[in-house]
């Protein structure tokens, strides 16, 4: 298991923090999400053999916010 930390840009509420939460959460390989709307971030637990951190940003991005 790994674990990532990516900027998301563009959340603005609780309701941006509970999309990329379950935008990520859907993607098989992800054990764990803490997305933090004050710290603009998204800390992910990951299998690396399944899911990649590119994968990752396109969820983030795919669900209208900006990944870095």
């Amino acid at each position: 298991m790994e674990n990532v930390t990516i900027k998301v840009g563009g959340m603005s509420c609780q309701g941006c923090v509970k999309n990329v939460t379950g935008a990520l959460s859907a993607l098989d390989g992800v054990a764990g999400v803490a997305v933090s709307l004050e710290a603009g971030e998204a800390k992910v637990d990951f299998d690396p053999a399944r899911v990649t951190p590119a994968a990752l940003k396109s969820a983030i991005e795919d669900a209208g916010f900006d990944a870095t």
